[in-house]
């Protein structure tokens, strides 16, 4: 950290995460030495750069493991997220121990392993979620699909109706076809229907609707209890849909392609995989970044 007379710099880099095209993807703003901010500046930070999240770096409380990471959206702090552990990977890869990463969270241990080419160049980072599927209430059709300004005739319910999942972060997943995943929009006052109508809900849970689209998924996310209306790529949503694809076929290991933030101009590709173990459904999530900026942001001291 910088001092420059009464205020404190903080170094920060920004990145676009699950794609190889800088300004597509999700970007995420990353602190990588956060030490001195309180929990409040991390927050009023978070809102300034008004990104779905940012991240903020801290030793960690044990040191086998790389870091603490704290992960906030512009309304509040989350337990875990899949994109700013993919990003904060990329950026801290070359703390990482026989390309592993273990980033110490609200919702657990997170795992990140880093991939590189021959050449040495970073090629990839994967997370594994911190905690196995947990499967929660379910919805009916016509409570879920206004939050998305649909019909409830657009919710499709053959495989399982709309229902909250989490691997470490919950979400509301429902299956829609492709047009309809195409003309959703989020509807904030709809959302808040819901939320209001289901104390379990906790005013923290977005909608993660999908769609079959051949040999992968098109994913988009909506999320207006946390300040996020729609996000281009969202890791945590990803996992448990995978997770829960995984417990519906039956099988030990599976693999999704997800291709998110169309609709937003900013397309990403995450790259998911679910398998079976002793504890529950274990579920990863991965792909590349872009660096895009480098700063530092002043605070006043003291």
């Amino acid at each position: 950290m910088l001092y420059h007379g009464a205020m404190q710099h903080f170094p920060f880099i920004t990145l676009d995460v699950f794609t190889t095209t800088r300004f597509g993807g999700n970007p995420l703003a990353v602190f990588p030495d956060a030490r001195g901010l309180t929990g409040a500046q991390m927050q009023t930070i978070a809102r300034e750069f008004n990104l779905s999240e940012t991240s903020f770096v801290l030793p960690p409380q044990d040191p086998a493991h790389t870091a603490q990471v704290r992960i906030f959206t512009p309304a509040r702090e989350m337990p875990f997220a899949g994109h700013p552990n993919v990003g904060t990977g990329w950026a801290l890869a070359d703390r990482a121990r026989d390309g592993v990463l273990l980033f110490e969270e609200i919702a657990g241990l997170v795992e990140v392993r880093i991939t590189r080419d021959a050449a040495g160049a970073l090629e990839s980072a994967t997370i594994a979620a911190p905690q196995p599927l947990s499967l929660a209430e379910s919805f009916t059709p016509a409570e879920v699909a206004p939050m998305a300004s649909l019909a409830a005739a657009d919710i499709i319910t053959s495989a399982h109706a709309p229902l909250r999942a989490s691997v470490g972060n919950p979400f509301i997943l429902a299956e829609v076809s492709p047009e309809a995943l195409a003309r959703a929009a989020p509807d904030i006052a709809a959302s808040r229907v819901l939320i209001d109508s289901r104390p379990e809900l906790a005013g923290r849970t977005g909608l993660y609707l999908y769609a079959h689209d051949g040999a992968r998924l098109r994913t988009r996310m909506f999320a207006p209890p946390l300040g996020v209306l729609e996000d281009p790529a969202t890791g945590s949503a990803a996992t448990p849909l995978a997770a829960l694809l995984l417990h519906l076929s039956g099988a030990d290991h599976g693999a999704w392609d997800m291709l998110q933030g169309v609709e937003m101009g900013r397309p990403s590709l995450l790259r998911t995989t679910a398998r079976r173990t002793a504890d529950g459904i274990r579920a990863t999530v991965g792909g590349a970044c872009v660096e895009v900026m480098r700063g530092s942001l002043a605070i006043e001291a003291g």
